[in-house]
């Protein structure tokens, strides 16, 4: 996978076309505590606390997958032809 930099300048681009970057085409992936994982994905069955696991998120911020790597996360990503950003 190659990384990509890109510098946007969001001046002249109304909230709704922002909203709409990269819909359908660009999925990110966060690492996340499983602390946190009731807020993202309230239909997730109970977690142990203290566990790193990484979330998929559509461009808009749907959360579409949670798994205990990143690879799986971007693996995912690829089989529904997104491309995988990484957010720190």
């Amino acid at each position: 996978m190659s990384e990509v930099s890109v510098t946007f300048e969001p001046a002249g681009v109304s909230l709704e076309a922002l909203a709409h970057l990269g819909e359908g085409h660009i999925a990110y992936v966060k690492q996340v505590r499983s602390e946190d994982v009731p807020g993202l994905f309230p239909q997730a069955p109970k977690i142990a606390p203290g566990l790193k696991l990484f979330a998929l998120h559509a461009a808009d911020g749907t959360p579409i997958m949670l798994t205990d790597s990143r690879e799986a996360a971007v693996a995912n990503a690829w089989s529904n032809e997104l491309q995988a950003v990484s957010v720190h």
